[in-house]
């Protein structure tokens, strides 16, 4: 088998890397990713692609149709990945997020690859906290990653067929450790500022809901959708990939951080205007569906696993918002540093 993973180099590609290489031990694992958080390692032995059979360092944008030849399946990750740089980037994630992966699908099929996992999202319900949302419901996407995300899935339909199986896994927000961690996610962040500060100030009521996922789980759910059989959700499929248990509103996240973490002060802003990103979400049918890949994580020990890791990597950074664990901050050092320009295109000249 032979499986190229798109994305590989960010925050989840760690643990899709060491979960596919487990699994698929004679396989053939090739990495493609543009680059730009290849050097973010954290509390890391060794880089996590050394895995790999081969890594490959290009732009999504510009696939190159030969890559495919021979692939059996392909993982897409690669993403512009998070509301800020959504709002900074809007265009840039559209054609990312969305126009690149619905072209790579296309080339896919056109190469014979038979399986197509993506990586799409919970947040496109939106505001939509009364219920757990259903992958038959209304969705609402309020943010620019969240409508790439809707518009992939709806160009990703029609190209499904009995030789060319889709998957698209509506992810909870990922948490939990990598060794490429980001801390610009709700738990994560919780997490850090507990460290640091002993204080977690949310900026909102902390009312809204988010189910969570950690980001092993999410990679044991990419291993299922690949080795999914079609007759099990059909050539193409969407689904909400978490755990019913893991839907949690924001304060009681950050009172399970401050459960873990003693001495921690948590403060919620009652006068913020409401965060509209709120929903709960009904993984019902992932969990009839793949029932021996199901979350085996939980919220207490990804806490931990993220505590013991950032202890053991001597983290104490009060000012981490601002440091290259937040996405969005490599990629203006990067501009900055004339490294890539605002089109997020390597500019080579300078090196």
């Amino acid at each position: 088998m032979k499986i190229l993973i798109a994305g590989n180099l960010g925050y989840i590609g760690p643990s899709v890397m060491a979960q596919l290489r487990k699994t698929f031990p004679q396989a053939e694992l090739i990495g493609f990713d543009i680059g730009y958080f290849a050097k973010c390692l954290t509390n890391a032995e060794y880089a996590p692609e050394v895995l790999l059979d081969k890594q490959i360092y290009g732009d999504i944008r510009k696939f190159p149709p030969q890559l495919l030849e021979g692939v059996d399946a392909i993982v897409d990750l690669a993403a512009i990945s998070n509301d800020p740089m959504g709002n900074k980037y809007e265009e840039i994630t559209l054609d990312v997020n969305y126009r690149a992966a619905v072209q790579l699908a296309k080339l896919a099929k056109q190469a014979g690859v038979k399986t197509f996992v993506y990586a799409s999202s919970c947040s496109i319900y939106g505001l939509a906290s009364d219920y757990a949302k259903t992958e038959k419901d209304e969705i609402n996407p309020l943010t620019a990653y969240a409508r790439s995300k809707v518009f992939t899935e709806n160009e990703l339909l029609p190209l499904a067929s009995d030789t060319f199986k889709i998957t698209c896994l509506r992810y909870a927000t990922a948490c939990g450790f990598s060794s490429r961690l980001r801390l610009d996610l709700v738990l994560n962040d919780f997490v850090a500022g507990a460290l640091v500060s002993k204080e977690i100030s949310i900026l909102s009521d902390g009312s809204p809901w988010r189910p969570m996922i950690n980001t092993k789980d999410m990679a044991r759910a990419i291993e299922w959708a690949i080795i999914r059989e079609k007759q099990n959700g059909g050539n193409f499929l969407v689904v909400n990939a978490g755990s019913n248990e893991w839907n949690n509103q924001i304060k009681p996240l950050a009172d399970a951080v401050a459960t873990i973490i003693p001495g921690v002060k948590v403060s919620t802003n009652p006068d913020a205007a409401p965060d509209k990103r709120s929903y709960r979400v009904s993984f019902d049918l992932f969990k009839s569906l793949a029932p021996n890949h199901q979350p085996i994580h939980d919220l207490t020990s990804t806490i931990k696993e993220i505590r013991d890791n950032l202890i053991a990597m001597n983290f104490a950074d009060p000012d981490f918002r601002n440091s290259n664990l937040i996405r969005l901050k490599v990629l203006n050092r990067l501009q900055e540093q004339n490294f890539i320009n605002s089109n997020l295109d390597w500019i080579i000249k300078s090196f």
